[in-house]
């Protein structure tokens, strides 16, 4: 059985699961199994799939796991056009993510593009977001929106990225399972799912731990990474859920840092020379929860409330020189931050009747709040026995921040007329920055502050479906992104204060689409135009401190285009490509507004590539043997403003064989892997705009990659 879903509109709209079907022998003489109508619904109102305006793609955990480490997303979702993750090696660090261009920008965490893990942001208010609570064990789904309609979201730009945790079902099963590759990654995992029984009024869990282990493909890039998930959902009556979400993950890893372009040509598993001298390093302990209770009213009105809490601590080493620090106003080495966060969205559904057609309503509001403790300390001691570095020394950064957001929104889908839609949304977003700095010194003045930005975000779009199987959209949305804490946090100046002069980014998009039922499969076809103004972007970064600036405008344009299909006798292939230009339209300053510092418009946007394409087919029976090989090229992509260094492109390759024995009540499981077949030596990831040219983030050369798993019935 083949199940695809998508969701939207943090839930508003979601797709059915389906069974896979044959057609009927007089259309289809070779029986080949094809997916059958795949829906999508407003809440529970099931439409075809053709409905959703927009880009989106879903991967199903499954495929996610299918003889894959499971460590990263990374693994899994680069079939997705126009979204481009790259692992970066270093869990000191999270993986990159952009899609279609925005978060490029990000030397950490993820910026430009809303997170969510069943329902609950995985994004900060200020638009800071990170992966690395995400476990890939259990999860049932991930959907990608990309476009005008992730406007709906509020403070993103590119798009949303939604991981669903798979339901408790059925008897209990266990499932241990171990992995192993190389450079010593070991995977130790456990999880147990389940149901008390079928009626309502009983329980369903979803259990997951697991422990990721490895030396690193770099020196200095060792990790160890600790998570457990927790799903439980109850039905008290055939009208109500309620879904409990729980999780904890706790990160050890070193940090190699970036190379020079030199280094990463002659000895790229090395550690940059800071990274050894302070011993960089980061520790990451996170622990959240969140309930979500869907009623149905009646017939026509359904009621979804989303509310959740957590606690995230963080203290990183840093490599900044001593002589920077040196100077009154730095913030030091040693990062340590303890974040509070929460918040609830309450959302309502209901159906109705304009001028004789179909019209569904969703309106909702959404509130997150977070509480920050920032520290900052030097990262060296000075003692009788010498100096010593990558250790915690003086306090030089102490202050207390607050975020919050509150974001009305509603969205109406009319069927006006046969086979016409038309949707639009709105959403007004606020968001409010306070810091209260407590330490104040001699040269170090009230940094202390509050901002608040605003933004009304429309977004429209008409779908027209001449027949069953082909659908066109046309969709136009506004979006904005804020600045983080971290970029408001240091003046262009050099003066005492938050960056209040650092404005939010506005974008424009327009989009044209077609979705096509083919050759047993789905292809769908996007054309995308993004005008963005005061583009956020770094005015310079030196001694460890980096400064942000707008830029003025920019322009993004492109070309999207995925292709899945199911052939006869389980062989599956999916091809997707897609075509990014990302420039700047107005000229800037990157630094001291001198010549030589000045970047030209008409120079691409840092850390964006013309070209990604992506193949695979694979030979995927339920049961028996299996294999499937895979393809990945990207162009080369400039590493700073300047257009003056390269990534260069790369093509890599991958094949898997694996085998599942079946029993009655039990199931084993064992795959291998080799990655990067040919042995090309390529960047896996790029630090854009980095201050001292260490761009560069070596990915691993021939690997391996190979585990067994069991599944026990009771």
């Amino acid at each position: 059985m083949q199940r695809l879903a998508f969701t939207s509109f943090c839930g508003a709209f979601s797709v059915a699961a389906l069974a896979q079907q044959p057609v009927p022998p007089a259309s289809n003489p070779d029986n080949v199994p094809v997916l059958d109508t795949v829906r999508v619904s407003s809440t529970y109102i099931e439409r075809p799939m053709f409905l959703l305006p927009a880009s989106g793609d879903l991967i199903e955990g499954e495929d996610m796991r299918r003889d894959r480490m499971q460590a990263t997303l990374s693994e899994g979702l680069a079939a997705v056009p126009g979204l481009l993750i790259q692992d970066r090696q270093n869990f000191a660090q999270d993986e990159q993510l952009s899609i279609r261009g925005f978060g490029s920008r990000s030397t950490f965490g993820v910026r430009g593009i809303r997170l969510y893990v069943d329902g609950i942001p995985a994004t900060m208010p200020d638009g800071q977001g990170q992966t690395s609570n995400i476990d890939i064990a259990s999860i049932d789904r991930v959907e990608v929106l990309r476009g005008p309609f992730s406007a709906l979201y509020g403070n993103s730009s590119g798009g949303v990225v939604q991981i669903f945790t798979e339901d408790g079902v059925g008897p209990l099963t266990v499932s241990p399972g171990f992995i192993a590759g190389s450079y010593n990654q070991r995977r130790y995992s456990l999880k147990a799912t389940g149901a008390t029984g079928e009626s309502p009024g009983e329980l369903g869990y979803v259990l997951s731990v697991n422990r990721y282990s490895t030396d690193g493909y770099r020196d200095h890039s060792d990790a160890r990474k600790t998570l457990a998930n927790a799903k439980l959902t109850w039905q008290p009556d055939s009208q109500s859920r309620f879904s409990l979400i729980l999780n904890h993950v706790d990160i050890r890893a070193h940090d190699p840092q970036g190379l020079t372009y030199e280094e990463f040509t002659n000895s790229p598993r090395s550690a940059s020379p800071g990274a050894l001298q302070f011993n960089t390093r980061k520790t990451v302990r996170q622990t959240q929860g969140g309930l979500v209770y869907e009623r149905e009213l009646n017939d026509r009105n359904q009621l979804r409330l989303m509310t959740y809490y957590g606690q995230r601590s963080t203290v990183q080493y840093l490599g900044i020189p001593v002589a920077p620090q040196l100077a009154p106003g730095h913030a030091g080495g040693v990062v340590d931050l303890q974040r509070d966060y929460g918040g609830v969205d309450l959302r309502w559904t209901s159906e109705w009747s304009l001028a004789g057609a179909p019209l569904t309503l969703s309106t909702g509001l959404a509130y997150d709040l977070v509480t920050e403790d920032r520290q900052g300390y030097e990262n060296f001691v000075d003692g009788p026995q010498g100096r010593q570095l990558g250790v915690k020394g003086r306090l030089r950064r102490d202050e207390t921040n607050q975020i919050w957001n509150l974001d009305p929104y509603i969205q109406a889908s009319w069927e006006f007329a046969p086979h016409w839609t038309a949707e639009a949304g709105l959403r007004y977003s606020t968001v409010h920055f306070k810091s209260d700095d407590q330490y104040l010194a001699s040269g170090n003045g009230d940094d202390s502050g509050t901002t608040r930005h605003n933004k009304l975000l429309p977004v429209g779009a008409l779908r027209y479906q001449p027949t069953e199987n082909l659908s066109f959209y046309a969709t136009a949305g506004r979006g904005f992104e804020t600045p983080t804490f971290n970029e408001i946090s240091y003046r262009t100046d050099g003066q005492q204060g938050l960056n209040l002069d650092l404005q939010p980014s506005v974008n424009d998009t327009i989009e044209v689409g077609s979705k096509t039922r083919v050759a047993g499969g789905m292809m769908t076809l996007a054309y995308f135009r993004t005008y963005t103004k005061d583009e956020i972007v770094t005015a310079e970064s030196q001694g460890g401190r980096t400064v942000y600036r707008n830029a003025g405008r920019t322009r993004r344009q492109g070309v999207e285009l995925s292709w899945s299909t199911s052939f006869r006798r389980h062989l599956q292939a999916r091809l997707s490509y897609g075509w990014l230009d990302a420039r700047y339209r107005d000229s800037f300053y990157d630094g001291a507004p001198i010549p030589e510092n000045l970047i030209p418009g008409g120079n691409r946007i840092a850390g964006t590539a013309a070209h990604a394409a992506y193949a695979s087919l694979d030979w995927a029976p339920p049961e028996g043997w299996r294999a499937g090989v895979e393809g990945r090229y990207l162009s080369k992509l400039y590493v700073n403003d300047r257009n003056d260094a390269t990534a260069p492109s790369y093509f890599v390759a991958g094949a898997h064989v694996g085998y599942r024995w079946q029993g009655k009540q039990w199931q084993l499981d064992a795959f291998g892997r080799l990655n990067n077949l040919f042995d090309r030596h390529y960047a896996g990831s790029a630090i854009v705009n980095q201050g001292q040219g260490r761009y560069y983030e070596p990915a691993p050369g021939r690997n391996w990659v190979a585990g067994i798993s069991a599944g026990f019935q009771f």
